[in-house]
């Protein structure tokens, strides 16, 4: 009896233990800009890669540079690869890529196509020499990571095709 006893005693033993060590999972990150959630995205920088179709096919971007104190805003002609300076300011808004139809898939963004379907600008924002701003204007989607400031608003317009 003694035997049968000990036996259950090592038996539950042995299976707490294995429960115990189960493998520890990674946390999945929230969903985010077309991610589906689950999916963990390793810390980093995501990749960004502008598809053949899409490369060089576009040359500016309109940017809406609304001046939040007065009401006014204006459209603001940007190159791709090129900067704007805010006129009575200190910020410069560069544009640093165009993705027509923005996807992100784990730490790949990317464009499914070269048609506008969801379009993006990848900008960074400086107030002199100090960069306040870095990240995607969504031009159907403006309130997703906008641009936070006290007296500018910037947004995503438009895309010019080249010639």
């Amino acid at each position: 009896m003694f035997k049968k006893s000990v036996l259950i005693v090592m038996a539950a033993a042995l299976v707490l233990s294995f429960a115990s060590c189960k493998k520890k999972e990674q946390p999945a990150a929230p969903a985010a800009g077309g991610q589906a959630p689950g999916i963990y995205i390793p810390p980093g920088e995501p990749q960004v890669i502008v598809p053949d179709s899409v490369k060089g096919k576009w040359s500016a971007v309109d940017l809406i540079i609304q001046d939040k104190t007065t009401g006014k805003s204006e459209v603001a002609k940007v190159n791709i690869g090129g900067d704007y300076k805010i006129p009575g300011s200190t910020l410069k808004v560069q544009v640093v890529d165009f993705l027509p139809d923005f996807k992100m898939e784990g730490t790949v963004i990317t464009s499914s196509s070269n048609d506008l379907n969801n379009p993006a600008a990848r900008v960074n924002i400086y107030d002199g020499d100090k960069q306040i701003f870095k990240g995607w204007l969504y031009s159907k989607f403006p309130a997703i990571h906008p641009f936070q400031h006290e007296k500018y608003a910037v947004t995503l317009k438009d895309a010019i095709k080249k010639a």
